[in-house]
């Protein structure tokens, strides 16, 4: 009997020691092979396949293949059982059969995370295939198995959990929030840069809402950002998305980045601003707005012309309302026989009269030419560009119904012409 004992004593340390040296190759020292086992969470598992070979990954793909079928076996079991069950029977094995097809939405989820590591380090597809093929056909056939009340169950289990319908409305809710979060973060930051560029002072209403624009849209792509790593999201891919898709874009939108740089160049050097009445590329109107690659005209018959900012960058800029005063030029014709004096004082007396006309800078009214037709005086009143058009308007009404009442003409263009006549004709 004692010597039994003793057999069995040796026996218990030597398996011991077997298995603990076995666990300790298989978890430690140089060249050890990780364990993968089933203890292993999908993170873990993919750490631990990135040192393994190509065969030892294909080695472990057979092996969790293996778990796969088991699974679905047991699974497969318990719903033949559920078939002729009623009752409380009925649900605790509907309640089996959820918890195993979790288990085995797992094992499916770490066997792909082997496959794909295979496909990473060089496996040919006719390796990798069948295994990929097995999970699509046996989740597919067990789909199709399903009885509907199995079906209605695991639906009714999937929104009822945690880690299904609760945790996605869950994640849905925090996510919304989130983002209606950072636009507000967003537009206070916008906010805040505003008054410290409103105290610059010397940037355009243009550059200030481009500045505007980009600070809000900056703060809220860094917020999200944010969020999206807290949320576990490895955005370090992202980063290289965005550097191939910029470069794509920088290729197929090469017109447009023209207009963009046009865009940043009219917003830094002002040639106009909001507001400012300007002939640019044959267009005349007030500009109601300029974005990054284009500037919106409003012409004075009242029609919207977009042009592209590299056209506008690219023609001659008259900004008509960048001085506070302008001068109003205008020609007034005599006729030859009339007095001149007499024309002159006409001219001097109207533009005194009219109030809009500043007296500093000083008008000036010049017999100018000896034209054609007409002896013509220049009138270059100055007014504030404001009241132009006004000034304009009401000098040439006046101009005219002085002449008519003094008599002197306002002669339309002639030509003399003087006739031969041939001796014998």
């Amino acid at each position: 009997m004692k010597l039994i004992r003793l057999l069995f004593i040796c026996t218990f340390f030597a398996s011991s020691g077997l298995g603990a040296q076995e666990k300790a190759d298989a978890t430690g020292g140089p060249g050890a092979i990780p364990d993968l086992g089933t203890h292993h969470s999908i993170e873990e598992v993919q750490l631990l396949v990135v040192p393994l070979t190509l065969d030892q990954l294909q080695s472990e793909a057979d092996e969790w293949q293996q778990y796969v079928q088991e699974a679905m076996a047991e699974i497969a079991n318990l719903k033949v059982a559920a078939l002729s069950a009623e009752g409380e029977k009925l649900g605790a094995l509907h309640e089996q059969i959820n918890l195993l097809t979790d288990e085995r939405s797992v094992i499916i989820e770490k066997l792909r995370l082997i496959i794909d590591s295979m496909t990473l380090k060089g496996a040919p597809a006719e390796t990798t295939d069948p295994y990929r093929q097995y999970i699509s056909g046996a989740i597919s056939s067990e789909l199709q198995a399903t009885d509907l009340k199995t079906t209605l169950s695991q639906v009714g289990d999937w929104v009822a959990s945690r880690d299904g319908g609760i945790g996605f409305g869950i994640s849905a809710i925090t996510v919304i929030g989130s983002i209606f979060v950072l636009i507000i973060i967003a537009r206070f930051i916008r906010s805040l840069a505003a008054r410290g560029i409103r105290r610059l002072g010397h940037l355009s209403q243009l550059m200030q809402d481009f500045l505007l624009k980009t600070i809000f849209w900056l703060a809220f792509a860094i917020g999200l950002l944010i969020v999206l790593s807290f949320f576990g999201v490895n955005i370090t891919p992202l980063f290289a998305i965005l550097g191939g898709a910029s470069f794509i874009l920088a290729f197929a939108m090469q017109e447009t980045l023209g207009n963009l740089a046009a865009g940043l160049m009219i917003m830094i050097n002002k040639p106009f601003d909001v507001g400012d009445l300007v002939d640019t590329n044959g267009i005349l109107g007030e500009v109601e707005a300029v974005s990054i690659v284009s500037t919106t005209v409003r012409t004075l018959d009242n029609q919207v012309v977009i042009l592209p900012n590299s056209a506008v960058w690219g023609s001659i800029i008259t900004n008509v309302t960048v001085s506070p005063v302008r001068r109003v030029d205008m020609v007034f014709g005599i006729g030859y026989g009339d007095n001149i004096e007499k024309a002159q004082q006409i001219l001097e007396r109207v533009v005194s009269e009219n109030e809009l006309i500043l007296d500093d800078p000083e008008p000036n009214i010049r017999v100018h030419e000896l034209a054609d037709s007409s002896v013509n005086f220049i009138c270059r009143p100055w007014t504030k560009t404001e009241h132009y058009w006004e000034v304009y308007w009401d000098l040439t009404r006046k101009v005219k119904e002085s002449f008519d009442a003094e008599g002197v003409s306002i002669p339309f263009p002639q030509r003399d012409v003087h006739l031969f006549q041939e001796p014998g004709s």
